[in-house]
């Protein structure tokens, strides 16, 4: 574990970075479809919030790492 961050080779770096860009939306997205059903307004939050953490995280985080 120790041996992916290491300053010659920045893979795991990249791979966490971009892992942190795109697992929270999913798992908001999975937790809003949960409780569409009982909760409506909560899922829609849900949602929105998911595309906003999507578009920020590719947006502003990605043209970092990119360029």
């Amino acid at each position: 574990m120790i041996r992916a961050l290491e300053v010659g080779d920045l893979s795991g770096l990249v791979f966490m970075l971009i892992a942190l860009m795109i697992v929270p939306p999913i798992i908001l997205s999975v937790i809003g479809a949960a409780i569409r059903k009982k909760y409506p307004t909560g899922a829609k939050v849900l949602y929105i919030l998911a595309g906003l953490y999507l578009l920020v995280g590719l947006g502003i985080c990605g043209t970092l790492i990119a360029g």
